[in-house]
């Protein structure tokens, strides 16, 4: 089995590639097709993706889950891997159908209805992505290596294809074909790893455990992506283009901590699994060592300099995506700490009841919030739901993990990292007021901040972060 290091250098390669390839495309993209044309394609991109939410449930988190506890029995593993492909297939099929009806029904999906139906591409070939079964065997080399190349023919094609405004479908194919691509990778390569048999295939009581964590799924967005499709909705393409523009950095930014969960849920499902619990405290304690360390110096560089970096991204034009920006950046700290809570302790659990009932309070509160603030502050509304809604989602979590294996919230360590980066908001500050190119502020910025954690992590702390992930 690969070393945890191993499993999260090619996890953080991973999720880079799903961001900072696609983000190398970004500035370009956004000028040429205005915030209406970004507009449209994530409005329909959120739609396609609500759709691939209620095809595949609880797939990633529960298939994760699963393989990882089955993977050294080929027997096992076979049925696993049938019941949930086999599934998420049929229920594939069903989205499918509904999408195509929505699409000449809903008035808001037949005005982009050329997109709607390019999605649908990425909607049937998410089916066969199955990262799942790769991420469950802890092989992140392969569907790492993959990615990258993909990631860099679409990136070369963006520039080649896109080239006026009125090419809003072909950027948005190029999104969609990734996946395609991806999916037909990925299948070909799983062909002779593990074998799909229909003999004993129980789709109820697969239904019924992908249920359970699909709810959760379907819940949680109502307070995540819901975001944008209700912003869609009640304020149009223009505000849905500064919503998304705003989260471009956050989500870049949480692919790094997202590429350690993913390779640590496998690894905690099996320690639980084995009833090493000494150890999985020691898991849990190192993954919040590590958010700490880099999500209090990056939520600072981004409020100090979130002017800067949309200009930069993005263009003048996007001007109205920096108050978001600003008001979503402690979510960097919030969601990290939530995955771990969530996706590092309850799921690998099998607290599903718990996760269900978070959301479900979650949910309604995201709703509720969203009906009051959206009409009145659009984009900026859509910011003060998420952070509201993570928030109270944590603390829920928290209360959860406290009660079932006694962790408590690190507070002496939350103020202690807070005092530590204080001085930092002072040096960021400084470099937004040099007289130079907003370019070279930026730049300045991420030198100082590189500095200080390095300096702060390896002299003072003397490399202890490096030495517990070994």
């Amino acid at each position: 089995m690969p070393g945890l290091k191993t499993n999260l250098f090619y996890s953080i390669l991973l999720v880079l590639a799903n961001y900072v390839f696609p983000f190398l495309t970004y500035p370009y993209v956004s000028r040429l097709l205005g915030v209406d044309g970004i507009g449209a394609c994530n409005f329909v991109d959120s739609v396609i993706n609500y759709f691939i939410l209620f095809s595949a449930l609880g797939i990633d988190s529960l298939g994760v889950r699963e393989i990882a506890r089955n993977k050294g029995d080929r027997e096992a593993l076979d049925r696993t891997f049938s019941n949930i492909f086999l599934v998420n297939l049929i229920l594939t099929g069903i989205m499918l159908l509904l999408l195509v009806v929505l699409t000449f029904a809903v008035p808001q999906f037949a005005a982009h209805k050329d997109l709607m139906f390019i999605g649908a591409f990425k909607l049937l070939f998410n089916c066969l992505l199955v990262e799942w079964f790769y991420k469950g065997l802890e092989d992140f080399k392969l569907i790492t290596l993959r990615s990258i190349v993909v990631k860099t023919l679409y990136v070369a094609s963006v520039f080649l294809f896109v080239r006026q405004r009125e090419d809003i479908w072909i950027y948005y194919l190029l999104s969609c074909l990734m996946v395609v691509v991806n999916a037909l990778v990925n299948i070909c390569f799983a062909r002779g790893r593990v074998r799909i048999s229909l003999s004993g295939f129980d789709f109820a009581g697969t239904f019924k455990s992908l249920l359970a964590i699909g709810v959760y799924s379907i819940l949680t967005s109502m307070y995540t992506t819901f975001n944008v499709l209700f912003l869609g909705f009640i304020s149009g393409d223009t505000e849905v283009g500064l919503y998304s523009n705003a989260t471009k950095i956050y989500y870049m930014v949480m692919a790094v901590f997202t590429a350690f969960t993913s390779v640590m849920i496998p690894r905690m499902s099996e320690l639980v699994s084995e009833g090493a619990m000494d150890k999985f405290k020691d898991y849990f304690h190192t993954a919040v060592d590590i958010l700490f360390s880099f999500s209090f110096p990056l939520i600072i560089w981004m409020m100090a300099l979130a002017p800067e970096i949309i200009r930069i991204i993005a263009g003048s034009e996007f001007g109205g995506s920096v108050p978001p920006m600003i008001i979503i950046a402690p979510l960097v700290f919030i969601i990290g700490y939530e995955q771990i809570l969530v996706l590092q302790t309850l799921l690998p659990l099998g607290k599903d009841r718990i996760l269900l009932r978070n959301s479900l309070i979650g949910a309604v509160t995201g709703l509720i919030l969203n009906i009051v603030f959206v009409p009145l502050l659009a984009s900026v509304g859509s910011a003060i739901v998420w952070i509201v809604t993570e928030t109270l989602i944590l603390v829920l979590s928290q209360i959860a993990v406290t009660r079932e294996v006694d962790i408590r919230f690190p507070l002496r360590t939350t103020l202690k990292n807070f005092a530590v980066y204080l001085p930092l908001a002072a040096l960021v500050a400084a470099c937004c007021l040099i007289p130079a190119h907003g370019t070279a502020r930026l730049a300045a910025s991420v030198i100082v901040v590189g500095i200080y954690v390095a300096v702060y992590q390896l002299l003072i702390r003397k490399g202890e972060l490096l030495v517990r992930l070994r």
